[in-house]
């Protein structure tokens, strides 16, 4: 990991004091020491290529300059991605991933190849059509990307004004978008990149709309790569973030498509032109559950990151003096700043593990599915919606609160903080716009209310409410459970008071989905309340889980991040735990003191949590987070490689500047 420079005497004083092998918690991270070793072995053979490594920084580039640069890199980490595929049997490619934010600082412009592309082919495409798409996909022959969104509709995907019209004549289907607003606008990639497309499209047959479906789309020749006729397509623009990505627009007049390139695993167009309609309409949003799936995981990572690079320039920089007569503190000893950080750390822990257990019920579903059983499909489009919206809102507030505790520094480009930032909010409106996604959850728990008032079974996310109506409010005792128990009376206290806010407008004559809407504020918070407690009870059971399988003193420290974690978001959220849970004030008085007490058990272990996420430098790309702690030297190194350090004065002191201030003194 070092750099083989001298370390840091702070950071080697950090590492020195901690109470637990750094090494044994990485290969529970990486759940396991074989994918520790791959992932370490992948990223050597990767940042050895001479050809991935800029001359000038990215950032320094036009947004031309980046987005080519962002292609020639891709096409080489590609080849060295599917080399060494060839080679090795591949224990986690979500890992192997990770190192790839060491090749291309921003994103990928193949970024939704892989991630959204070829996964709707597998899980929408039928066994004939994967034989036909899959080989070529996967190879790369042909490079595609998912156009769902629209400039006028996003997560509403019912509203979508693309148009896939069927000729049982030529049996082909013809594209149009009939409005500017229905212009396919944001997919990563299209805007110049991909040749091949997943359209979602509303079907018509015989002026019959059929809804939505996906469908295969080329758009550009495979030979020249001009925009085939009929197809309008192009870049958007630069943007917060994910500069190289290549996001793009797309228009259809008149483009017309084979019948069977619509993927029909879920429904089907017969020659004739007869609909045969799917078992479930919702399956055709597999997808979009699996990217939100990935997206906890994602969050687990950038928090991580960003973790990593403020809790080690915390131990390196020095500021002010505790006491008098003192030299200058460092930073992570105030308690200020061990309150922004440590909750950090601890929070991409509990993605983690909530990443897992998800991962599990995705795969649960899909089994399921393919035996054609459906009945988890609800619950798991429920919680991947909420926690989707909860995971990258937490990120990116913690991705922000890591910038603000590194100070001014924070603020630069070579911190790499404003870019994974950047990653951090925009998953907050991609897949799933954040407010959309918790009314769609808040669906869901409506149903799962109505279905315990019944006294039916509920899903095991939901089992909650069944408990809370029980009205066996157990003594509060500031231990996880009781903070976690804590945490589902205030989701299911409510979850009742927006069904109950439903009810009254109802009855005050109002139409439900006026009622709805009027209630709307009320169902957020419901669902964010549900994903909370989901989130904290899930951190709490892998806890106990993992702490039972790893070392006393890693099972210590895993215990106080856990603490940690819920005694924080206790004291965050305690007005709500004072209205619905049977929590006192002396409660929250001993929390307030136990918060400030896990603060000082984990304060020696700081460096060495943030060190256990093992991501090299390579991948950090900070000057701030490296491991060997050379802040004030990296950023200077960092600061001359800007072109306008290349020459003593530049030419628009002569061109601008001189006769500007020689008219000044006429």
């Amino acid at each position: 990991m070092a750099s083989g420079l001298k370390i840091n005497e702070d950071l080697a004083r950090e590492r020195q004091k901690c109470t637990f092998n750094v090494t044994e918690l990485t290969h529970l991270l990486d759940n396991g020491e074989k994918v520790t070793k791959q992932k370490k072995h992948f990223e050597k053979t990767l940042f050895s290529i001479k050809e991935l490594q800029d001359e000038v920084p990215e950032i320094y580039l036009s947004h031309k300059e980046r987005y080519e640069n962002a292609v020639r890199k891709a096409c080489i980490l590609q080849k060295v991605r599917r080399d060494y595929e060839k080679e090795h049997e591949i224990l986690s490619s979500r890992n192997l991933f990770h190192a790839e934010y060491g090749v291309i600082k921003d994103v990928s412009p193949f970024f939704l190849h892989r991630g959204m592309f070829v996964p709707t082919i597998m899980g929408q495409g039928t066994p004939e059509q994967q034989a036909e798409w899959l080989p070529k996909a996967q190879a790369m022959e042909i490079i595609g990307t998912y156009a769902q969104t629209e400039l006028g509709h996003g997560t509403f995907i019912r509203g979508l004004e693309t148009t896939a019209t069927y000729d049982a004549k030529t049996e082909e289907f013809i594209l149009n978008s009939p409005h500017i607003t229905s212009y396919k606008w944001w997919p990563g990639g299209l805007g110049t990149t991909v040749n091949h497309c997943i359209v979602v499209a509303q079907l018509y047959i015989d002026g019959k709309n059929h809804g939505i479906h996906p469908f295969i789309v080329q758009i550009r020749d495979l030979e020249t790569h001009n925009p085939l006729p009929g197809i309008q397509v192009g870049e958007i623009g630069p943007k917060l973030g994910f500069q190289t990505a290549n996001n793009g627009f797309l228009g259809f007049k008149n483009f017309r498509i084979p019948r069977m390139n619509m993927l029909m695993k879920n429904a089907q167009v017969l020659k004739d032109g007869t609909f045969v309609k799917g078992m479930n309409e919702k399956l055709t949003y597999g997808t979009m559950v699996l990217v939100r799936v990935n997206i906890v995981s994602d969050a687990a990572y950038h928090t991580a990151m960003a973790a990593t690079i403020a809790v080690r320039y915390a131990a390196v920089r020095h500021q002010s003096q505790l006491k008098a007569n003192q030299p200058e503190a460092q930073i992570l000893d105030y308690l200020t700043q061990q309150h922004k950080l440590f909750i950090a750390i601890a929070t991409s822990h509990a993605f983690e593990n909530l990443y897992r257990l998800l991962w599990q019920q995705y795969l649960k579903v899909v089994e399921d599915l393919g035996k054609g059983k459906q009945d988890h499909l609800p619950e798991l489009h429920a919680v991947s919606c909420c926690l989707k919206a909860t995971a990258s809102r937490d990120s990116a507030i913690m991705a922000e609160q890591c910038r603000l505790a590194c100070g001014g520094h924070g603020f630069m480009t070579a911190s790499n903080l404003p870019i994974i930032y950047g990653f951090c909010t925009a998953a907050i409106t991609y897949e799933g716009e954040h407010t959309v996604l918790l009314l769609q959850t808040a669906r869901y728990l409506m149903k799962a209310w109505t279905s315990a008032l019944e006294g039916k079974v509920l899903a095991p996310s939901v089992a909650y409410l069944v408990d809370w109506l029980k009205a066996d409010k157990q003594r509060w005792n500031n231990t996880p459970e009781a903070m976690v128990r804590g945490f589902q009376h205030v989701a299911a206290g409510k979850i009742k008071d927006a069904f109950d806010a439903i009810q009254k407008h109802v009855k005050a004559g109002k139409d439900f989905e006026d009622a709805w809407n009027l209630a709307s504020v009320q169902l957020i918070k419901a669902s964010e309340a549900h994903s909370r407690a989901i989130l904290c009870d899930a951190y709490w059971r892998e806890t106990v889980r993992s702490s039972a399988t790893v070392s006393s003193s890693l099972a210590a420290v895993l215990n106080h991040l856990l603490q940690l974690y819920l005694v924080y978001w206790t004291l965050e959220t305690v007005g709500d735990l004072l209205i619905y849970s049977n929590i006192a004030k002396e409660d929250i008085a001993a929390l307030k003191e136990k918060y400030e007490e896990l603060l000082a058990l984990i304060r020696p272990n700081a460096v060495g949590l943030v060190d256990a996420f093992d991501i090299s430098d390579e991948v950090l790309q900070s000057a701030l987070g490296s491991y060997d702690g050379r802040v004030y030297e990296r950023l200077m190194e960092e600061a001359m490689k800007s072109p306008l350090n290349k020459e003593p004065v530049n030419q628009s002191f002569h061109k601008y500047m001189k006769p500007f201030i020689k008219a000044a003194k006429l």
